[in-house]
């Protein structure tokens, strides 16, 4: 059995305005999307939802139970296009090269850089995202919580910008998705 990861079975899904969320995203039905540190899915099954089956939603996490919940709601709700995995995003993401159109990153980035293990996450992301493709960035936003985690682990978009910004990842736009959270758009540059 794997370490359970930090922030495993929590999820900032239902703290986000989902219509602000969808908007943001700017997602096309053909998309392939990577839910990086999923947890049990609630993004990735908001995101099947919403794109259909055209799409494929690659789903990884570390957590095992977390997989496997996902794997069961994805097969009882006969949602094929979702591919939930465990992996250690930090060391590999099982994908092929430049074959993600949209990888989400929710609420997870500053557990990664708390945990000293972001540039190995964010260069296997340089590796499997598509030229131009899209990295959508859920934060707290940096104010006192609950909900989130602790204010000094917090990251503002200036922060989550500069973390991203030496693997080639330039910022399109941050928007307001909730009292509690923002979601910032980067495109990896040519």
């Amino acid at each position: 059995m794997t370490d359970t990861p930090i922030a495993a079975g929590k999820s900032s899904f239902d703290l986000v305005d989902a219509s602000l969320f969808f908007d943001a995203m700017d997602l096309r039905k053909d998309d392939v999307l990577l839910d990086l540190a999923c947890g049990v899915g609630n993004y990735t099954l908001a995101l099947a939802a919403h794109t259909g089956p055209g799409g494929t939603i690659h789903a990884l996490d570390l957590w095992e139970e977390g997989i496997a919940a996902l794997r069961s709601e994805a097969a009882a709700r006969n949602l094929t296009w979702i591919h939930p995995a465990v992996a250690d995003i930090s060391r590999q993401i099982p994908l092929e090269d430049d074959g993600v159109d949209v990888c989400l990153m929710a609420t997870v980035l500053h557990d990664l850089k708390h945990s000293g293990t972001h540039a190995g996450a964010l260069n296997e992301l340089r590796r499997v995202v598509k030229p131009l493709g899209t990295l959508a960035v859920v934060e707290f936003k940096k104010i006192n919580g609950p909900p989130g985690p602790p204010l000094q682990i917090r990251l503002s978009p200036a922060e989550t910008e500069a973390l991203l910004e030496p693997f080639g990842f330039v910022r399109d736009r941050v928007v307001d998705i909730g009292p509690f959270n923002y979601l910032a758009r980067f495109n990896l540059r040519l």
